[in-house]
């Protein structure tokens, strides 16, 4: 592992034109990657799981509360509480698409993965290539994976809620 690989990519060391071997090219910028979506998988998992548990326990609970022979008045404050919590964590996962991103990242961070083991083995779209024209060839489908992923994340994170703002505002028109 290089001394630089902590540091953002605008802060490592200045290569010469196509100085890169492919060793390195895996270590600086390959696993880096794999390391970030790997993470970024675990927290939208999580987030995600935790807000529909508890949306899907709280939207459940809150019929038997209206059935329980309790105080009125404990009654109202409990399923009123309970229901704003299930809304504001339905509302939140509408901006904050936790599901999305944990689909999107974990699909990049495999196929980041597949890359990896295809071109050290040789297979797929790298047999049959000399090992600069492979070594091209990787680098290309990973940094493309990388930008796919990226418009794909922010694509989702805008088209959906700019469809539900325009939902909102002409609730009678129908898309």
């Amino acid at each position: 592992m290089t001394a630089d690989k902590d540091k953002h990519w605008s802060h490592q060391k200045l290569r010469s034109y196509s100085s890169m071997t492919p060793e390195e090219y895996i270590d600086e910028r390959l696993n880096q990657f794999r390391e970030w979506y790997d993470k970024k998988v675990v927290i939208a998992k999580r987030n995600y799981q935790w807000m529909r548990a508890i949306t899907v326990v709280g939207g459940a609970i809150v019929p038997v509360l209206v059935n329980l022979p309790l105080d009125d008045h404990a009654i109202r404050y409990l399923t009123t509480i309970v229901s704003l919590i299930v809304v504001i964590l339905i509302s939140l996962e509408s901006v904050f698409h936790f599901r999305e991103q944990w689909k999107n990242y974990r699909s990049t961070e495999q196929l980041l993965a597949k890359e990896y083991f295809n071109f050290v083995t040789g297979e797929g779209p790298y047999r049959n290539q000399d090992e600069k024209e492979a070594f091209l060839n990787f680098v290309d489908r990973v940094e493309n994976a990388v930008a796919s992923e990226n418009a794909s994340t922010l694509n989702v994170m805008t088209t959906l809620s700019e469809k539900k703002v325009e939902a909102a505002v002409e609730p009678g028109k129908k898309g």
